[in-house]
């Protein structure tokens, strides 16, 4: 082995070593690549569960105030029943419990 065989494989690990540079740059370009679809992914599931959830807030916010509006309307009429029944005390007591 000569001087010159010395610097011919040289030359080739020198080719060599940039081949598998090019070759880790290129997969490393298709994990990456990989990577950034699924996290696409999982960022628009993340978005349609945000947006389900905003709608089940809306459809519950509905739901409670027709409950709320319904027991208003009953403790309306409890009340007035009681101002009813308490007009006609010799005849009808409502009394506390307890009392």
């Amino acid at each position: 082995m000569n001087g010159e065989d010395v610097k011919r494989l040289e030359q080739l690990f020198f080719q060599f070593k940039g081949e598998i540079k090019d070759d880790f740059r290129h997969q490393l370009g298709i994990q990456t690549e990989s990577f950034q679809h699924k996290l696409d992914i999982v960022v628009e599931g993340h978005q349609m569960l945000s947006d389900k959830l905003d709608r089940l807030e809306v459809r519950l916010d509905d739901r409670i105030d027709c409950v709320v509006g319904k027991l208003d309307a009953v403790a309306a009429d409890l009340t007035a029943h009681r101002a009813d029944t308490e007009a006609h005390h010799p005849v009808f007591r409502v009394k506390e419990p307890g009392k």
